[in-house]
Order: C-alpha cells, then sequence, then structure tokens
C-alpha cells in the first residue's frame, strides 16, 4: 500500500482544565495547520474522533470540529473505538486520500475526563460486557490491570521494582516534554510508597485521566509535490484488526476466556495480531523499528506490549528495562514523549498523540528526549470489545 505523507501535527497540553472537548481540538487543529503550512481553506476532509462524554456533540465530532474552525464545505466524518479511536480516524483519512476522494485531511480527537477513573455512563444495559464488569463483580480498569502484572510476576519472574522502574524512566522522558501533565522524577521508592490501588500496582503505576487534544494532517502524494511536502513522515500502516477465536487470554473488559478444545488458538493473541498486520502491510520487521510508543494505561502493561510488538521474546521485557535498552539512548526506546505516565488518559486524542510524538521524533524535533537517528516508529493502543489499532510510520 502506498505510503502517505504526515503534513502536519499539533496538540494541546494535557491537564485538568475544565473547559469543553472541542476547544482543546480546535487548539491542536491550528496546531497541526500551522505546522503543516497549510490553510484550513484547504482541507477537504475532517475526521472527528468522539468522546462519549462529551454530549450530543461528542457524538459527531467531525462536524463539531469542522463547524468550531469555521464551515469551509468539507466532508466529514466521525470514529468511536474507545482508545483505539484516533487511529481508527487515521485510517478512514487515510482510506479517502488513497481512494483518491481527498488531498488533505485533517484528523482530531479530544476529550475532556471526569475525575478519578473511567467508568461507563449511567444506565442499565446488560448486554454491554463493560457495564457488567462493573455492575456483577465490581472489575474497574485498574483491577484488570492487577492482572495483568500479577500474570507477569508469576510467568516472567516481573517484580513490582520493575513495574516501578517503568513509571521511572517514563517521568524521565516526559521531563521535556511541553504537552506533558506530569513532569516531574520520581524514584522507584517514590512508587512503591504510593497507595496500593490493586496489588501489586500502586497508584503511582496507573495512568491519571486527562483533558487534551492531538490532530494531525494527511495529504496526497499529488498535494504533497505541488507543496514540496515529499520528503515527509509517512505513514506506512495502521493496523485496526480484531481478535480471532478463541480467545485464549482474558482481555479487558470480558470475564472469561474462550475454549480452545475443539478450534485450537492461533499462534498469535489479539494484541499480537495487532503488531502483525501492520509489519506485513509495511513491509517489514519489528528489527527494523527504532522507537515506540505503546499504551500505558499501567506500567505492566508497557512491558507487555513491547512483548505484543515483538521488541523482545515473550518473557524478556524486564530484562530490556533493566539493561537500559527502552529508555532514550538505549537500543529500542519506549515511550520517549513519557508515555500515559506523564499524560493520563484523553481517551479520542491519545492513539493521535503517539503519531504526533513520532512524527516528531523522525524529524528530530523533540528537543529534551530527542531519539538519535530515529527512521521508523510504531505505535499500540487497545481500545474495549476488540478495538486496537498499531501505527507505523518512517521516514
Amino acid at each position: 500500500m502506498r505510503p502517505v505523507t504526515i503534513a502536519g501535527v499539533g496538540m494541546h497540553p494535557w491537564g485538568k482544565w475544565g473547559r469543553p472537548f472541542v476547544e482543546y481540538g480546535v487548539h491542536a487543529a491550528r496546531a497541526a495547520l500551522a505546522d503543516a503550512g497549510i490553510d484550513w481553506t484547504d482541507v477537504d476532509l475532517v475526521v472527528g474522533g468522539e468522546t462519549v462524554r462529551g454530549g450530543y456533540a461528542g457524538y459527531v465530532a467531525g462536524s463539531t470540529f469542522a463547524q468550531a474552525l469555521g464551515w469551509n464545505g468539507a466532508r466529514v466524518a466521525t470514529s468511536y473505538a474507545a482508545c483505539a479511536t484516533g487511529a481508527q480516524a487515521l485510517d478512514t483519512a487515510r482510506s479517502r486520500i488513497l481512494a483518491g476522494m481527498a488531498d488533505v485531511a485533517l484528523v482530531v480527537g479530544a476529550d475532556t475526563t471526569p475525575k478519578g477513573f473511567l467508568a461507563p455512563n449511567a444506565g442499565e444495559r446488560w448486554d454491554d460486557p463493560d457495564w457488567l464488569r462493573f455492575r456483577l463483580v465490581g472489575m474497574t480498569n485498574p483491577a484488570y490491570f492487577a492482572l495483568y502484572a500479577r500474570r507477569r510476576i508469576d510467568l516472567y519472574g516481573a517484580t513490582p521494582e520493575d513495574f516501578a522502574a517503568v513509571k521511572v524512566k517514563n517521568a524521565r522522558h516526559g521531563l521535556a516534554n511541553p504537552n506533558a501533565r506530569y513532569r516531574k522524577e520520581v524514584s522507584v521508592d517514590d512508587v512503591l510508597g504510593s497507595a496500593v490501588v490493586a496489588d501489586p500496582l500502586h497508584l503511582l503505576d496507573i495512568c491519571a485521566t486527562s483533558d487534551g487534544g492531538a490532530a494531525v494532517v494527511l495529504v496526497s502524494d499529488r498535494f504533497a509535490k505541488e507543496r514540496g511536502l515529499t520528503d515527509g513522515v509517512k505513514v506506512r500502516a495502521i493496523s485496526t484488526v480484531t481478535p480471532t477465536f478463541p480467545q485464549t487470554v482474558l482481555d479487558m473488559p470480558y470475564l472469561s476466556t474462550e475454549s480452545s478444545s475443539v478450534v485450537p488458538a492461533g499462534d498469535a493473541t489479539f494484541k499480537e495480531s495487532l503488531a502483525r498486520a501492520a509489519y506485513e502491510e509495511a513491509g517489514i520487521s519489528p528489527e527494523d523499528v527504532d522507537v515506540a510508543e505503546v499504551y500505558d494505561l499501567s506500567t505492566a502493561l508497557e512491558q507487555d506490549w513491547i512483548e505484543d510488538l515483538g521488541l523482545c521474546a515473550r518473557g524478556e521485557a524486564e530484562q530490556l528495562l533493566r539493561a537500559g535498552d527502552t529508555t532514550i539512548g538505549g537500543r529500542i526506546p519506549v515511550n520517549p514523549s513519557g508515555g500515559l505516565a506523564c499524560f493520563g488518559e484523553a481517551v479520542p486524542a491519545q492513539a493521535l498523540a503517539q503519531v504526533c510524538e513520532l512524527t516528531w521524533q523522525l524529524r528530530g524535533q523533540a528537543e529534551g528526549r530527542q531519539v538519535e537517528g530515529a527512521r521508523v516508529g510504531i505505535t499500540a493502543n487497545q481500545g474495549l470489545f476488540g478495538h486496537g489499532s498499531s501505527v507505523i510510520v518512517s521516514r
């Protein structure tokens, strides 16, 4: 598949600002357009990542952002895929460009989140696994994160100190990121001394909920040549594959696995299949990756993603961490932005924020946190109900 050019990226800093999500998205969109040197009137497609917490306007995010920027006649689309929303929106824009139906696409995601950990919207929905896990067994997100962490301890010998070291690494990375909400160094003792939320995870092991926005401008080959943008960062692959039956590893929000007694399990888990599809589409292998931005809802989950992306063998992520391989200056830096540890969750924006970070990294513009010589980057996200994404960009 032909790559598509990233002409511009922009973000609204993460925090708890208490403003409508549209304001964050407009700020990010204008920053991305300015970065691209493209006028709003040149945009012929707007794809919005919606937030289910934004009232009615949250469900039609494409037109909401288009209206806020000023009606210009652009086509619109809206995507929702939980935490993979941004990547799915990016895929919609890329598909229309490759189909010859758009030349300049603006992809925007933004969110205003409630205080505390995320929970389902109000109302009774007995066919909704996300609602049921809270209602029937009180399985909050951190409870799932703790199960994944305990699995790493039992299978691979990971320790709470290892998980704390992930937070220490990401906090150090985020110090130089002007868009990060938390810009403060922490120690292993700080993490282990914070309140236990769901054993073995402490408060500082788990990401917060945040307000923020991110935007990406994609352009066609024709437009890129006309504007001299041919040397930009390219989107090489976007994977949004769904799980394959049977799933033998417990995944949020489901309460059980599926039997493989009749139909044998495949050779890849759902999260592994996301990365494999991306590598296949891009025509590269994990060995080609220079930098990764992964979905660190908890410190232990970052370790899982490193293995899911094939950046090391199963059970070896702690070895990479202890050797310093996943820090800036190491063999395969992970989350040089600071990750969700420093940003928190702004659900429709976070997959786009990862692409923004990798774009800056590959351009050599990530001041204070630059991965030197980075040419290929990969992202990973997972949403509820079989939504996930992996994006590969290259220079």
